[in-house]
């Protein structure tokens, strides 16, 4: 079977294609853009749908099951869009990032139960501005958690392919060249 190869390839030249994917991984800044308006957005529908959800079952339940919910959302999310990981989460990701979606949980919990220890009968208002503020704060702890440790291995190859690392490989396996008889 023949096997016609065009470009580089032809000159017995292979790009490694993961190194390229990795290479368009987003910096600090636009990671943390990317951050706000994914992990914002679900975090905000959160707000609302723990709100709703709340009405019908006790608060920690709701809390606890849209925290699932939106963890596993924000971290595919995460994964296609904030770091650059070039595709789906992997579970080892998830699980990670669930960790950190837990300590959310906890700081959440705990602010909602000062909030009723200090006033009697909050309004939704400002049960809102508790939870969101709570929210936002462990929101920004958890982008530290997520770039520094979760998505990390993606951003160290990253790192490693803009420091000279060859994208480009040179491989004699790629074409067979006739070798030359000596007379």
């Amino acid at each position: 079977m023949a096997l016609s190869l065009k470009g580089s390839a032809r000159r017995g030249w292979i790009v490694n294609t993961e190194q390229v994917r990795q290479q368009a991984a987003p910096g600090a800044f636009a990671s943390f853009a990317r951050f706000v308006l994914c992990g914002g957005g679900v975090g905000l529908a959160a707000g609302f749908a723990v709100a709703a959800l709340a009405s019908w079952i006790p608060w920690a339940l709701a809390n606890a099951a849209i925290t699932v919910v939106s963890t596993l959302l924000a971290t595919e999310l995460h994964a296609r869009f904030t770091f650059g990981a070039g595709g789906r989460a992997t579970w080892r990701q998830h699980t990670q990032s669930a960790g950190s979606a837990a300590a959310a949980y906890a700081v959440t919990c705990g602010a909602m139960l000062v909030l009723h220890q200090l006033v009697a009968a909050p309004g939704a208002v400002l049960e809102q501005v508790v939870y969101l503020s709570a929210s936002a704060l462990t929101g920004v702890a958890r982008f530290a958690v997520l770039r520094m440790v979760v998505f990390a291995r993606n951003r160290s190859r990253s790192a490693a392919a803009g420091n000279g690392e060859r994208l480009w490989q040179h491989t004699d396996a790629t074409v067979r060249r006739p070798r030359l008889r000596a007379a």
